[in-house]
Parts: C-alpha cells; sequence; structure tokens
C-alpha cells in the first residue's frame, strides 16, 4: 500500500489492530491519500481516529490539503489556552464583508475545530472536560461573533437601539441547555432565548421600535447560524424555551421576561432556567437579567413541590419512549443522562434557595457539592459521576461517527464494534456489561431520590387497606359510621370529635379555597397525616394541633408536598407536636422550619456556641452585603432553627434542663454578636471608624453589649427578653470618626446601639429576633441610650438604686473587645464589693420583691406562679443578690460568676450560708425552672396548683425570713 515497506508494515499492524469490521473502511480512506501515506500520515493514531469517526475520515478524504494543514499546525497535539477559541473564532471571521463571506467562514471555523475536537477526544488526548469545555466555547463564540457582526449592520441600517435615556441597547443570547452549563455535547442543537434590555426606538432616520429591531436581529443570527450552505451549518438553533415557546415573540424584554415567569412560568421552565447562562451580546446586562430571574428559580424556603413536577417531566419522557420505543436512548432511557441531571437539580431547586452554593450551572459541580454537605451519600455521588462521565462520553461518540446529532445505541454490528472501540472495549459484549452496570446505578439512586411508594394510587379495597380506607374517609366516601369506626382502628379515642375535626377542615378556607394542586396535595397528606397521628400517645390533642397548623400553611403548599414526600419528616412532626405544645404553635407560626424534620441527626443534635457561630456565618455568606432585608430574615430563620433543635433535644430527653438554658443563650449571643458586626459595618462604611486621642495616642473604641437577667446569668428560656445595656469606651480627645462624614464618637455608637435593636425587634416575614430590654441602662428610659464607660461607673458609684446593684449581680459581657471586658468586669467587681450597711440592704431588698409580690404575684392561696409568688424562683434569685452585695467586699470570689447556681455554691465555700441550705436551694432552683421549662413547652403559664410544690415553696419562704425578714 505504502512505497516504504516500514511504514506499510507498521500501517498493516494498526490496521489488524481495528476491529475487523471497520478495517476495509479505514483502508479504503487511507488510500484515498494516495501518495501521502510515504510520508508516515497513516500513523497508528490516525488509523484508529478514522475507525472511530466517518465524519474525521471524509474530511480527510474530502480535503486533503485542508487536513494537512490541521496536522502541521500542531493543534491537534495540545489543548488551547484561555481565550484562545475566542481568537480562532474571531480571526476566522474578522475580514468578513458580506454575508455570505461570513456565513462561510463561520462554517469552515466550526469544522476545523469540530475536527480538532474529535480528534483530540478520540485519540486519548483530551479528557471529558476538555471535550466539553472545548465545544461550549465554540458555540458561545460563533454565536457571539454572529451577533456582533448581525448587530453593526442593523445599526448601519436602522440606527443604534436606545432607551428612554438615550442609553444604547444591545440583545443578549442566553445559551440554556447544555450549552448554559458549560457541557455541550458533539452535535447538538443550541439551545437559545433573546432578549434585550428595555423598550425604545433607534436613532436612526427612520426610527424602528427596540422590539422589532431585535427581532429582525434575532432572524438574521438564527439564518447566519441555522441555514445550510453548500459547507453546512454553523448550529441547529432551538428557540423553544422562550417565553410562551414558538408563540411568543422571537425576542422579549427584560421586563416582558420578568413578568412572563411570574405569571406564567411553569414548572419545566424552573428547570430549564437552571442552566441559563449569558453567552453572547451585552454580557454584564444578560448576568443582571438571570439574577433578576432567580427568584423564579430559587424559592427561599425548601420546596419539595420540585420533586413532583420533576417526577411529572420524567414521567412523561418515559410515555414518549414508550411510545416511540426509544429504550436504548442513552440521555431519555431509564438510568441515563437525564436522570442523573434530574437527581442534581431536583436538590437545587429544593434547596438552591435556602443554599446559593447549589446555584451551579454544572451537572457536576452540583453532585460534589451534594456530596460535601452531606446531601446525597458519598458513594451515590461517586456512582453518579462516574456514571455520567461515561454516558456522556458515550453520547460524543456516538455522534462523533457521522457529527450527528443522536443518542440512540446502534443495532448494526459494524456500528456496534465502533462505538465499543471507540470506548475502549474489545467488544459490544463488554460494552454493553458496564453501561448496563452504569445505567443501574443511576436507576437506583433516581429511584431513592424520586420514588414515593405512599403515593401510589390503591387498588381495590382488599388490597389498599387501611391507607386505603382513610384515603376515602378523607375523600368523603364512608358514612359517619363507618368513618368513626375507622378512626377508631387508627388509635383514636374519641373518634367522632376527630371526624368533626377532619369534616370542617375538609369544608373551611384553607381546603375548599386552595389551588387545584394544593387541593391534590393535601389529598394526598391527609390519610397518611391521620394513620401517622394515631399512633401517637394522646392522638385526638396531637390531631386538634396539626390541623391548626394546616390551616396556617395550606395555601403553601409547598409545605405540604414535604411533608408528603419525607415520611420521616412527618412521623418527626407528629412525635414533636404530641410532646409539646409550644413546638406546635412555634412551627405554625414559623412553617419555614419544617425542613429541619428533615434531619432527624441534626434536629435531636443542638450545636455548640462555636458550631452556632460557624452555621451562622455560612449562611449570611449566601446573602449580598448589601441586602439587609435578606440578612434579616437570614438572621431570624437561624435563631428559630436552633431554637427548634434545642426544644426537640429537650421534649425528647436528650438535653438536661442546664444545658437547655447554655444552648438558648448561645444562640442569643450568637446573634447579638452578628448583629452587632453588621449594624457596625454598615455605619462605618457611611462615617468611618471611631477614633480618639487618649493620652496624645490613637484609641480605636468600641461598643459594649451587656447582658442581664436571664441572657447576663446563663438562663434563657424559650421566649425570653433579651435585658441589655449598650457601653463604648470612648474618651479623651478628638473623638469622631475618620470618614468623609464624620461624625461625633456619641453619635456614631448611639446610631449603633438603635440598628441592633431595630435589626433584632423590626417585625418581617418571619417575625422578630427577640424583644429587647433596654431599661436597666443608666437612668433608665430617660438616660443615653449608649453610655460611655466612665459614665456609667460614675452612675453605679453615686445613683444607682440597690435593685441595679442587684442587676449587677447577674450582668456580664455578651459582645465586645477584651479591653471592654477587663473594663466592665473591673467596673463590676469594684461595685459589688463595696461595703454596704446590712440593715439598710435589707431594707432595700426587702421592700422591691415586697412590691413586686404585690405587681406580678397571684394573690392566691391555691395557686402558686412559680416565678413571682412568694417562695418562688425570684425570692431564691433575691437571696443569692443579696448575700453576694452583703459580703463580697470580704469575699471578691462572689463577684466571678453571674449564675445563680455557681454563686449558692461559692456562699456554701465562704461559710457565708450552711451548705445544706444552699443544696436545697440548688436543689429548688433546677426544679423551678425545669417545671417552668415544661410548662412552657407545653404552651402554658408558669403556675401551678400550689400543692404541687408546697414542699419546696415552704423552705424558700422560711430562708426569706430568716435571711431577710428576720433582721428587718
Amino acid at each position: 500500500m505504502c512505497p516504504d515497506t516500514g511504514i506499510a508494515r507498521a500501517i498493516d499492524e494498526a490496521l489488524a489492530a481495528l476491529p475487523e469490521a471497520l478495517r476495509q473502511e479505514v483502508t479504503q480512506t487511507c488510500e484515498a491519500w494516495g501518495g501521502v501515506e510515504a510520508q508516515g500520515l497513516c500513523s497508528g493514531e490516525r488509523l484508529r481516529v478514522w475507525a472511530m469517526s466517518r465524519f474525521v475520515a471524509s474530511a480527510a478524504r474530502r480535503d486533503p490539503e485542508r487536513f494537512r494543514a490541521l496536522l502541521a499546525s500542531g493543534d491537534l497535539d495540545r489543548p488551547y489556552g484561555a481565550g484562545e477559541m475566542a481568537e480562532r473564532v474571531g480571526g476566522a471571521v474578522q475580514a468578513c464583508d458580506s454575508e455570505p463571506g461570513l456565513m462561510r467562514a463561520l462554517r469552515r471555523a466550526r469544522e476545523r475545530e469540530m475536527l480538532r475536537i474529535a480528534w483530540r477526544d478520540l485519540g486519548g488526548a483530551a479528557g471529558l472536560d476538555e471535550t466539553l469545555g472545548d465545544l461550549t466555547a465554540l458555540a458561545e463564540h460563533c454565536v457571539d461573533r454572529a451577533l456582533a457582526w448581525a448587530y453593526d449592520q442593523a445599526c448601519r441600517r436602522h440606527g443604534v437601539p436606545r432607551n428612554a435615556a438615550g442609553e444604547a441597547q444591545r440583545m443578549v443570547v442566553l445559551g440554556m441547555g447544555k450549552l448554559g452549563g458549560g457541557e455541550l455535547n458533539f452535535s447538538s442543537d443550541i439551545d437559545l432565548i433573546f432578549v434585550y434590555p428595555e423598550q425604545g426606538v433607534t436613532d436612526g432616520r427612520r426610527g424602528l421600535e427596540n422590539s422589532q429591531f431585535f427581532i429582525r436581529l434575532g432572524q438574521r443570527l438564527i439564518r447566519l447560524l441555522n441555514e445550510p450552505t453548500g459547507d453546512g451549518i454553523v448550529f441547529r438553533v432551538d428557540m423553544r424555551l422562550r417565553p410562551f415557546g414558538e408563540a411568543g415573540p422571537l425576542v422579549t424584554s427584560f421586563d416582558a421576561m420578568e413578568d412572563y415567569y411570574q405569571e406564567h412560568g411553569r414548572d419545566w421552565e424552573r428547570y430549564a432556567l437552571i442552566k441559563a447562562r449569558p453567552v453572547a451580546g451585552d454580557l454584564a446586562a444578560g448576568e443582571a437579567l438571570v439574577r433578576r430571574l432567580r427568584p423564579f428559580v430559587y424559592r427561599r424556603y425548601l420546596d419539595f413541590g420540585a420533586i413532583e413536577a420533576l417526577r411529572r417531566m420524567k414521567t412523561m419522557i418515559n410515555d414518549e419512549i414508550r411510545r416511540r420505543k426509544l429504550g436504548d436512548n442513552i440521555k431519555l432511557g431509564a438510568g441515563g443522562i437525564r436522570e442523573v441531571e434530574f437527581i442534581g437539580q431536583a436538590f437545587q431547586l429544593i434547596r438552591g434557595g435556602r443554599d446559593t452554593d447549589l446555584q451551579q450551572r454544572s451537572i457536576q459541580r452540583v453532585l460534589r457539592l451534594l456530596g460535601d454537605k452531606g446531601l446525597l451519600p458519598d458513594y451515590a455521588v461517586e456512582r453518579l459521576l462516574a456514571a455520567y462521565r461515561f454516558l456522556r462520553r458515550c453520547e460524543n461518540r456516538l455522534q462523533m461517527v457521522d457529527d450527528r446529532q443522536t443518542h440512540v445505541l446502534p443495532t448494526e454490528v459494524v456500528e456496534r464494534a465502533r462505538l465499543a472501540f471507540a470506548m475502549g472495549y474489545p467488544d459490544w459484549a463488554g460494552f454493553a456489561r458496564q453501561l448496563e452496570a452504569h445505567r443501574l446505578d443511576v436507576r437506583s439512586e433516581f429511584d431513592r431520590v424520586f420514588a414515593s411508594p405512599q403515593l401510589e394510587t390503591p387498588g381495590t379495597e382488599a388490597e389498599e387497606g387501611a391507607g386505603g380506607v382513610l384515603m376515602r374517609l378523607w375523600r368523603g366516601g364512608l358514612d359517619p359510621a363507618q368513618a368513626h369506626q375507622a378512626l377508631a382502628r387508627a388509635g383514636f379515642r374519641g373518634p367522632a370529635e376527630a371526624y368533626a375535626a377532619l369534616e370542617r377542615f375538609r369544608a373551611g378556607r384553607a381546603y375548599r379555597l386552595n389551588t387545584p394542586l394544593g387541593r391534590a396535595r393535601l389529598d394526598r397528606l391527609m390519610p397518611l397525616l391521620v394513620s401517622a397521628v394515631g399512633q401517637a400517645s394522646d392522638p385526638d390533642t396531637v390531631l386538634v394541633r396539626l390541623l391548626a397548623l394546616l390551616e396556617a400553611i395550606a395555601q403553601r403548599s409547598v409545605y405540604v408536598a414535604l411533608l408528603v414526600e419525607n415520611p420521616l419528616a412527618l412521623s418527626q412532626l407528629v412525635r414533636l407536636t404530641a410532646a409539646s405544645a409550644w413546638i406546635a404553635e412555634y412551627l405554625t407560626h414559623h412553617p419555614i422550619l419544617l425542613d429541619e424534620l428533615l434531619d432527624p441527626r441534626a434536629l435531636y443534635a443542638p450545636l455548640d456556641k462555636a458550631g452556632l457561630a460557624r452555621e451562622l456565618k455560612e449562611q449570611l455568606g449566601h446573602v449580598p452585603e448589601d441586602d439587609l432585608e435578606g440578612q434579616m430574615e437570614r438572621l431570624r430563620q437561624f435563631k428559630q432553627a436552633n431554637v427548634l433543635r434545642v426544644a426537640a433535644a429537650d421534649v425528647t430527653g436528650v438535653l438536661p434542663l442546664m444545658q437547655v438554658s447554655d444552648q438558648l443563650t448561645w444562640i442569643a449571643e450568637v446573634v447579638l454578636a452578628q448583629v452587632a458586626q453588621l449594624c457596625e459595618a454598615q455605619l462605618v462604611a457611611r462615617y468611618g471608624r471611631p477614633r480618639c486621642l487618649v493620652g496624645g495616642r490613637v484609641y480605636r473604641p468600641g461598643l459594649a453589649i451587656i447582658g442581664y437577667g436571664k441572657l447576663g446569668g446563663i438562663e434563657l428560656g424559650y421566649g425570653s427578653d433579651l435585658d441589655i445595656v449598650f457601653l463604648h469606651d470612648s474618651a479623651g480627645e478628638a473623638q469622631h470618626t475618620d470618614g468623609p462624614r464624620s461624625v461625633d464618637n456619641g453619635v456614631f455608637f448611639a446610631r449603633l446601639g438603635q440598628r441592633i435593636i431595630h435589626m433584632l425587634t423590626a417585625y418581617t416575614p418571619a417575625g422578630i429576633l427577640y424583644e429587647v430590654d433596654a431599661r436597666l441602662r443608666p437612668s433608665g428610659q430617660s438616660g443615653l441610650l449608649v453610655s460611655p464607660l466612665q459614665a456609667f461607673e460614675a452612675y453605679q458609684r453615686r445613683e444607682a438604686w440597690t435593685w441595679e446593684h442587684q442587676a449587677l449581680v447577674r450582668a456580664r459581657m455578651v459582645v465586645g473587645g477584651p479591653r471592654l471586658g477587663e473594663a466592665f468586669a473591673r467596673i463590676r467587681r469594684e461595685i459589688l464589693t463595696l461595703p454596704r450597711e446590712l440593715g439598710a440592704l435589707r431594707k432595700a431588698v426587702r421592700e422591691m420583691r415586697v412590691r413586686m409580690w404585690a405587681e406580678l404575684g397571684t394573690g392566691s392561696e391555691s395557686r402558686f406562679h412559680i416565678k413571682h409568688d412568694p417562695g418562688g424562683i425570684t425570692d431564691i434569685e433575691f437571696m443569692v443578690q443579696y448575700e453576694v452585695l452583703a459580703h463580697a467586699h470580704a469575699h471578691p470570689a462572689l463577684c466571678e460568676y453571674t449564675d445563680n447556681i455557681r454563686i449558692l455554691d461559692g456562699l456554701a465555700r465562704c461559710a457565708l450560708i450552711p451548705a445544706d441550705d444552699a443544696q436545697a436551694l440548688k436543689d429548688i432552683y433546677r426544679l423551678y425552672r425545669d417545671r417552668v421549662h415544661a410548662l412552657s413547652l407545653q404552651g402554658a403559664p408558669p403556675v401551678v396548683d400550689a400543692v404541687a410544690l408546697r414542699e419546696q415553696r415552704d423552705r424558700v419562704r422560711r430562708l426569706w425570713r430568716e435571711w431577710i425578714d428576720a433582721h428587718a
């Protein structure tokens, strides 16, 4: 064949290494080159590529000189650098001055680069990611160059399109599907949407409406890319994903597009927009549009309705596959590429609004993120990635045969041999086994994510069992007697009352006025819910609580979908509402917390303080720095979710009382620190940082937040207010900020305190963060909101009442730098260790307590308010505070702690009170607080029958008389 014997022998050996079915075809290609073989151009590598791709082989036969130029260029032997594809396409069309010339140049550039991409891929020089990236880059730069040329021509004819302000307008081309995702396959169509920023007219002699200008521009762009010529096409263009599809205008303004998705957008369009990316035209404006559309794609809540929508889409695809007998379709068939994408995009649609990390276009990056975040097991991620990469290689190599879009496995012997060889397998059987293994892995994971056995339509009554009976009960298919029997069998003690409650709900507004989709979801949920509630210890009470919850969430049916799609979440909901009326009400007011029920491992394992700080920082990292509303919402969701975790661990006995208070206090401290940081950053951006001169040196003063009461004593409960005082340490000279809009430091810190309180107490759709009480500051409500440290110290020494010094016993800095912390600790210690006249101290303590008994106590002999009545929590706190104020001058160690338990330990160690009294008060104090927590979780006030705690109450009252009253 070749004149040189050595070359001929090498070629014969290379041919022998090919599958027998492909040798004749490759030999013909080699012979078509004539004497070129003598130059060694029929190497083993080239024969292998020709065997895998008729597209490459026919290009070599059709234009040998052009193919030799490609071989000689060296481009087949190296990957392109950044921007090189843009240079190649741009250089190819640079000199074009006519439409036919441009069309020819684009097509020839496309063929050259496709040959290069196929050669490197089939020859093993390029990995999958390079191949997909090069194909994507080729497509987007062809579109961009064609658009730039067409836009320039249109502006010459009609003038430049401008908006009402006279600003030039350019078209944006959004790449959808795999083009948008940067993962285009070899012979793919390109799915595009054309948009432009604003309405207006062109500035030509005869102005043309922008809409008409851009429609004509879009039509010309499609012709440049899609119209067949003697050189073929550039890319087939599919415009069916645009608003209203083929019935809609070819090009849409930004406002019209946003309105369309708000008013008419469908679930499949959310799915499609995940990958939307500006690929040509005004890229900056395109990115701004994509940001505007994100709220349509990614909902603020966990949207489990997306699974239902994707499941419907997949069912339609499956029906089409069966109808068209496409079982061997590696894209759409079972275990195919589309199922991998559906798995990743299901998590994106469900969680992407809350976790912006998931707002990715590349399915491979999404799958890796799902593994990193623990949303998919690591083994599942590895299997899915391996299957996806195998299937995408297979897809490309199917299409590289003839540069034809296909996803169907071949049935002919020759084509099967070609595909197996291209995929690295000696025969079809080996390839088919590996393909089937990958597809089974995908199908298994797809079923795990999307399968919903509890939603299967029941069959006959004999087959459907209890679940089917409850479905008929809910739908009104049973008479009252039958319904009562069914509910009694399900576990309800008062079946008639339960049936009446269900009937009221079905006849009420929440169900009757719901959307068809909302009612359908409730129809699926209610039998499941009734069955789960029937297994609770008090199903009748739980049903009432859950129906109240459903009244609140029914119109937002994504929450109903969450419970339908997640039986575990439904069981946790029943468990927690059975344990606590407070949790039931909390979830009713904050239904976004239902997503916390999805992972019991996290639900019953509250984070420590460091973990809380990390979680909040991570969550706020997903919110833009200038989005104050988003920050406030995320702070509230963080607080509510973590309080729910504490309550869940509390009612199930995972956390003892003292740890419950620790957890609730840590949540408050982390929130306060973050709020202070956010508010300070806002003010610093406006005014600069506070500075002053102390002793001639520059000093940077800061803010301290002092926690009093339960916050200071690390004893927060559910729903506790935050008693806080703001202090700053600005002093000396030149007290002002260093920004261009400088203000006095006192003004800066006052505004900072106001902002912090506003961020904590402002009502948003998620409610408030905390109620705040700042009345313990110097001079109360008439005093400065934020006091200088020196003024605070002077007030405490000269003007503070005894009750203010009592409050100082439980005060500690919860936010602020170390210098401020040391300064406050010194002031507190010095004030608490001042010598006091004991008679006057007892009198002041007793008078304040008597007044509180009168104002806050029940005044009842039969009922006992655990906090406020004589013998209650406040009596213990007052006695502890009295002892500290009376003896700290001689025993400064009493100032070390702010919580009552450890102060009582200190009093006993110093022999200031008998050890048995200290132990008794600690036990009683814990018991009281435990009872208050329990009552709170049942939504009840801290009031019990006096007999229940008579012994403890009498002991506290006796000690009060001995310590306080006996010496009055």
